[in-house]
């Protein structure tokens, strides 16, 4: 395994081939987002002059690749990153709504919390959501809903989640305002 500041690559080598599987920086939640096939600097001239074949792109074991991927140091670091960001950003959700009720800050907040873990590959937002805030799914359904309709939150099509619409950062974020953590971390800016 590769990597850098942008990401990090698996590589996967079949005959005369190398196949590199890329992910960028942050939680691995699926496949890769580039495949590259190049002849290896070894490789015998027979096994590169046809080109590369479906065999050899039949042999990519993407799904060996996205389980090293997962378990890579890299990869678990900028998970464990992203779960404590959002679980600040949940939490900051959870005081406002205590501390204002169900207010413009609290709905972006929620509203930009909830795109993150959906765009994150969260398997279950909601009850995560719910259970950092303190409340019940279904209230936290509402609170989303409410947000959609108040256009904190926009739908993207044929995904889960949706996104944050400007209107989040006009009340987030409205004078170079930041979200900081417990250790003086920026989460969001």
């Amino acid at each position: 395994m590769r990597t850098d500041s942008e990401g990090f690559e698996v590589a996967q080598r079949h005959g005369g081939w190398v196949i590199r599987l890329w992910w960028p920086a942050g939680p691995v939640t699926g496949g890769p987002q580039r495949i590259t096939v190049e002849a290896v600097d070894d490789a015998e001239s027979r096994d590169v002059m046809r080109g590369i074949s479906t065999t050899v792109l039949r042999r990519v074991d993407i799904a060996a690749a996205v389980e090293i991927a997962r378990t890579a140091p890299e990869a678990q670091r900028t998970l464990e990153d992203f779960t404590r960001k959002l679980d600040v950003l949940g939490e900051t959700a959870g005081r406002l709504l205590a501390e204002e009720g169900v207010s413009e800050r609290y709905l972006a907040t929620l509203s930009m919390t909830y795109a993150s873990m959906a765009e994150g590959g969260a398997p279950a937002p909601v009850p995560w959501l719910a259970r950092l805030i303190g409340r019940r799914p279904e209230t936290i359904k509402d609170h989303l809903k409410k947000a959609r309709r108040d256009g904190y939150l926009g739908t993207v099509a044929g995904k889960a989640g949706g996104r944050v619409t400007g209107k989040v950062d006009d009340i987030l974020n409205p004078a170079g305002s930041e979200v900081v953590d417990s250790e003086g971390e920026t989460v969001f800016s």
